[in-house]
């Protein structure tokens, strides 16, 4: 008989919800190590937090003993990003007597200048150090050592990177790298001012190298993808390169798109192992190109990425070029993606590592 575990979600992020999309990933893993995951939401933001805290109570009254997986990025539980009354959720659930697994997508808080940045700063730090207290294990997306709020790490805290919210069976990157026409793959865009920067570098990368080798295929798809046509068809418009750009797709059209690809411009900020855009491509068995940061450790280095910095763009430039037009080194690398995947972010891989925690 499989037993139930609960994975217990704040507001539900628009226009997809990557979060509730990695708890159906990770219970239909599950499954096969006789636990049942049963998703539930505090839905504060349309009922308020008094009435929401009332339904949490009466729903935790069965579910003493039993694991509640509690989602915690800060927009999912504060519309701005002040999540203080996070601790109130699991504070009801700690009275109510359940075992308390608290899940950190958001690591660190959120960077920025002004003071009001400084004051949100302050309050996610406090929350996410406070919520400890009330966990009987936390589970971490990136490794202990990369956190700069930890200073020692817990005995309850366990270090398990994300999946690829993605249903991968593997391509062979033989099959891939027989293409004619090199294509690149971009997988979504931040919006505003950093999504312009990060077209910027794409743009940048993707004319030094249709200069070098000549036609080229610039596939970019996913969140704020739309948002960044004009520019890419403005920047790339005297080159042989062929664009596509496309907005949300089906996961079979992710796969598909990833699977046509030669390598994935990973540009949306340092790359670690809570970042799923980029663990899609290592599941895909594709060569990463992506920036380094503080969160940049084992197990995505292992991996076929090539870490560049953020503010070197000829950098990026020589790394594009080198993988498009060595197909030796891509294939090595891809090779790589392929075995990081099935070793670390397969969800196999992940259920595993979590029913070692729920045991």
């Amino acid at each position: 008989m499989s037993e139930s575990v609960f994975a217990l979600l704040g507001r539900r992020d628009e226009p997809t919800d990557a979060v509730e999309e990695y708890c159906k990933y990770l219970g239909a893993a599950l499954a096969s190590y006789d636990f049942h995951l049963e998703i539930r939401r505090v839905p504060w933001d349309s009922s308020g937090w008094a009435s929401s805290l009332e339904a949490l109570r009466l729903m935790a009254a069965s579910w003493r003993d039993r694991w509640v997986l509690v989602q915690y990025t800060a927009l999912a539980w504060s519309a701005r990003g002040f999540p203080g009354k996070f601790e109130r959720v699991l504070y009801t659930l700690a009275k109510m007597g359940s075992r308390i697994g608290l899940v950190y997508h958001d690591v660190e808080p959120y960077s920025g200048d002004r003071l009001v940045d400084h004051a949100r700063r302050f309050v996610q730090v406090r929350t996410m150090r406070n919520a400890l207290r009330f966990a009987d294990a936390a589970i971490f997306t990136v490794p202990l050592e990369k956190i700069s709020w930890i200073t020692g790490p817990p005995d309850n805290a366990h270090f398990i990177p994300v999946g690829p919210n993605l249903s991968v069976q593997g391509t062979p990157a033989q099959e891939r790298c027989g293409s004619q026409t090199p294509c690149v793959a971009v997988f979504g865009i931040t919006g505003g001012e950093p999504g312009a920067g990060e077209t910027r570098a794409i743009i940048a990368a993707v004319r030094h190298a249709a200069e070098e080798i000549g036609k080229l295929r610039l596939s970019v798809f996913g969140r704020n993808a739309d948002s960044a046509e004009p520019a890419l068809h403005e920047g790339l418009r005297d080159l042989p390169v062929e664009i596509s750009v496309e907005g949300l797709l089906e996961e079979s059209q992710i796969v598909e798109r990833l699977s046509a690809a030669d390598v994935l411009l990973f540009v949306r900020g340092q790359i670690s192992s809570r970042r799923g855009s980029a663990i899609a491509g290592v599941a895909c068995g594709l060569p990463v190109i992506a920036f380094a940061g503080s969160e940049t450790a084992p197990p995505i280095t292992d991996a076929g990425v090539i870490l560049v910095s953020q503010q070197n763009q000829v950098e990026l430039n020589a790394a594009l070029l080198r993988v498009l037009s060595d197909s030796a080194y891509r294939s090595g690398l891809a090779a790589r993606s392929s075995a990081a995947y099935t070793e670390h972010f397969s969800w196999t891989s992940i259920a595993a590592r979590y029913v070692s925690v729920l045991k």
